[in-house]
């Protein structure tokens, strides 16, 4: 019987261990926490979106789309349900975002342990392992009080995003251990910070907007959303979605801009009859009662103090100038940003190992045979909406099977 070695309890390497355990092997799994699947409790605000029945590879990101692209197409949305399923889980579609029909996440970490523990997966937990190596064709890791060996490794061991969940980036070290290259792992889904002095005024504030991210004058993602302004910058869902984008740039020392459309549902061509018929009728008004229902009072005093315009002023005396300079700021919020909130804010990371050296069918190391890699620990990650757990399933599942068996 093939002996299994899985480093990392959390999404991918659980299923990894039930992959493996179904196909015959005899599987260990070595967890530093007290308890598997820590990090999954707390996804999707702890209700776990599983995943999403949008499965267009622009959802994914990393430095080899066919990589994932492979990836999917052997284990994928209809296989991922149907592994659930059989773990007792029914999902809940809401807009093809899926949940556990309990909306638990810890229903989720349950049914996985469960599963384990019932193909007999010896899970060894308040075990850090401090060392691995290959020796005579079988791989050994040195805890504090045990060597543990086996036939073939899975490397599940996270990447370095919310320590708190017991990701501390040991799994990059194993790689590298192993002869593995890293693209260079950087925050990713998280908050973007700026020095700009509005931020403080505007702190709490929500609002429906289009974010467009620019390096210098080439724009890098987009995306419209809820967001939310803070005392340090810009969060909410369309931030995360481009922050890889933007952390990268940063990274490269490049300067980094912020575009906020705050009026994102208006078609462009119908905005200035719009705003000409809102000033017409609000003639009478001051300046800043014009935005009265469009914008709260903290963000409307921003606005006009951007388009440079006093807020007592009557709205019909507006010049030409100063009506498209009123709107310019509603449309074009500019803010300069200079970091993200980093690692122990973001919810998963980019970069890590490169998928050049896997292959994107079984996810074994094409640099060491029976070394398998599964979920942030690769140079994948998702944009949010169940795409991250998607792939943990993916990677976690192939690594698993393809460990236990002979090619």
């Amino acid at each position: 019987m093939r002996q299994v070695l899985i480093i990392g309890g959390g999404a991918s390497g659980l299923t990894a261990a039930i992959s493996a355990a179904r196909a015959g092997a005899k599987v260990t799994l070595l967890e530093q926490n007290k308890q598997v699947g820590k990090k999954l409790l707390v996804t999707g605000n702890g209700r776990c979106n599983l995943t999403n029945r949008d499965q267009a590879l622009s959802h994914y990101r990393g430095s080899s789309p066919a990589f994932i692209k492979s990836a999917l197409k052997a284990f994928g949305l209809w296989e991922t349900l149907e592994f659930f399923q059989g773990l007792g889980i029914v999902t809940r579609d809401r807009n093809g975002y899926l949940y556990p029909y309990s909306d638990q996440a810890s229903a989720v970490a349950d049914a996985l342990r469960m599963e384990a523990e019932h193909q007999k997966v010896k899970l060894a937990l308040n075990t850090r392992v401090q060392k691995i190596r290959k020796e005579k064709g079988r791989f050994f890791a040195e805890t504090f009080g045990w060597t543990y060996e086996g036939d073939a490794l899975i490397l599940a061991a996270g990447s370095c995003a919310a320590a708190q969940t017991g990701s501390d980036g040991s799994g990059y070290v194993f790689a590298e251990t192993m002869g593995h290259s890293l693209i260079k792992p950087l925050p990713a889904l998280v908050q973007l910070r700026s020095k700009d002095p509005i931020f403080p005024k505007l702190k709490g504030l929500r609002t429906e907007a289009k974010v467009t991210l620019f390096s210098e004058k080439e724009p890098l993602a987009e995306d419209t959303g809820e967001v939310q302004f803070t005392e340090y910058g810009l969060s909410g869902i369309p931030v995360f979605q481009v922050s890889r984008y933007g952390v990268k740039a940063l990274e490269q020392g490049k300067n980094l801009r912020a575009v906020l459309d705050l009026l994102p549902h208006m078609k462009k061509e119908e905005l200035p009859s719009f705003w000409e018929d809102r000033i017409h009728a609000g003639a009478y008004k001051s300046a800043g009662q014009l935005l009265v229902g469009l914008f709260p009072k903290n963000m409307a005093d921003c606005l006009l103090k951007r388009a440079e315009i006093p807020s007592n002023k009557t709205a019909g005396d507006l010049t030409r100038e100063e009506r498209k300079a009123l709107l310019s700021a509603c449309t074009s919020f500019e803010v300069k940003l200079s970091a993200s909130n980093g690692f122990e804010r973001a919810q998963v990371c980019c970069g890590g190992v490169d998928t050049r050296e896997v292959n994107g069918k079984t996810m074994e190391s094409v640099l060491v045979p029976k070394l398998y890699f599964a979920g942030e620990l690769l140079d994948v990650d998702g944009a949010c909406g169940g795409y991250n757990l998607q792939w943990a399933w993916t990677s976690g599942y192939l690594a698993g099977l393809y460990s236990a068996v002979d090619k």
